[in-house]
């Protein structure tokens, strides 16, 4: 038997060895190839089962947000406790909305906005102090900004022009806060923020202006409340930079500010009584204002009397060459502009010669300012007043 009959021989079963072979490997293909069926099936499955679940989920996640932002969270009913919060100049609706969240009144801002923009009369509310409720419907807390029972605090409006003493003095009688507790604050300044260039001297620092003051507010409160305005409303004029452009210091600004504010009778006039004075202080002429003179003798009048001018103060500008030391009132921002921007002219004298119309006349001549002195005169005999 050679190799090829060995090769040749039937096998038992009359299957030769390969034959057997391959069907074997057939049947177990077979079964592989089912196995893969299967498990492709069932891939496809959970693959389409997990697709559903991202998709459905993700839909109800963005229904839940759509929602949120088409109907945004709100409290229901009128509230709870008693909470104060503060509508500042300029704020807008968002604003008021955003400050009505931080104070638990309202669930969220953008119910608050959403109320409001469906009311005209959101765009009235007033900057000030409001008595509100916790946990409120942002209905129910845009109709107490609009009920003006609702106001807590006080809203005061401090004219240009007054000394320190008149001012407290109104505070005390607008807010209810005892006189004797602002008296204590400004004569004792330390900590009230006020600037180097003051010296101490709150005179001429609590800035003129509308102010709301918290229902809880003491008079030192009250008082840094008027100096923080002067420091801001000094810093938007740039005051320290162009005084000393002008070749003063900001307090010299602020001192010759006051002057024009109580000599001045309208704010047209600023300019040139700002002009008078560089020009008197460049000749080295006294200023001679009546009104340093009042602020010594703590009197307001038109005129003083020759004995009055003889008091002996460093305030008083008819003795004494040069500016005062101080302030002698509160000037608005108007008489500070002037101070930094005085009218061009070769004036000395001026003389309100009209004082209930607030007519103001210049002069660079003695012999004008006699004339026109003489009309002041007229005017006094003829209206009465000193």
């Amino acid at each position: 038997m050679n190799d090829l009959d060995l090769f040749s021989e039937p096998s038992r079963g009359g299957h030769l060895p390969s034959e057997r072979l391959g069907r074997r490997g057939q049947r177990a293909a077979g079964k592989r190839q089912r196995r893969r069926r299967v498990g492709s099936r069932a891939a496809t499955f959970f693959a389409l089962a997990f697709l559903v679940a991202v998709v459905g989920g993700g839909g109800l996640v963005g229904y839940v947000a759509l929602r949120g932002y088409m109907i945004p969270p709100d409290y229901s009913g009128e509230g709870t406790g008693r909470v104060v919060v503060q509508i500042k100049d300029g704020d807008t609706t968002q604003a008021m909305g955003d400050r009505l969240q931080g104070a638990r009144v309202v669930k969220s801002s953008r119910a608050f906005l959403k109320v409001a923009r469906n009311e005209p009369r959101a765009q009235s509310i007033q900057p000030g102090f409001y008595t509100m409720r916790e946990r409120m419907a942002a209905g129910a807390a845009l109709a107490l900004l609009l009920d003006p029972r609702s106001r807590a605090g006080n809203q005061i409006t401090v004219p240009e022009g007054l000394r320190v003493q008149e001012v407290i003095q109104q505070l005390a009688k607008k807010t209810g806060v005892p006189l004797r507790d602002f008296q204590q604050v400004v004569s004792n300044p330390a900590g009230l923020g006020l600037p180097s260039y003051a010296k101490g001297r709150v005179e001429g620092y609590l800035f003129p202006a509308r102010y709301d003051i918290s229902p809880n507010a003491t008079a030192r409160d009250i008082i840094k409340m008027m100096v923080a305005r002067f420091n801001r409303e000094a810093a938007d004029a740039d005051l320290v930079r162009r005084a000393r452009a002008a070749g003063l210091t900001p307090g010299q600004v602020v001192t010759i500010a006051s002057l024009l504010q109580a000599e001045g009778g309208r704010h047209s006039d600023f300019p040139k009584v700002a002009r008078v004075i560089y020009n008197r202080l460049r000749v080295g002429r006294p200023l001679q204002f009546d009104s340093t003179v009042s602020y010594v003798l703590n009197k307001r009048s038109l005129l003083v009397t020759n004995k009055e001018i003889q008091v002996r103060s460093p305030y008083n500008t008819y003795r004494v060459k040069g500016l005062p030391p101080g302030a002698i009132d509160s000037p608005g921002l108007a008489a500070i502009e002037a101070t930094m921007r005085p009218a061009k002219g070769d004036w000395l004298f001026f003389v309100t010669t009209d004082p209930r119309r607030n007519i103001t006349e210049f002069t660079d001549n003695e012999q004008d300012f006699a004339r026109l002195k003489a009309k002041l005169d007229r005017y006094l005999a003829t209206h009465g007043g000193t």
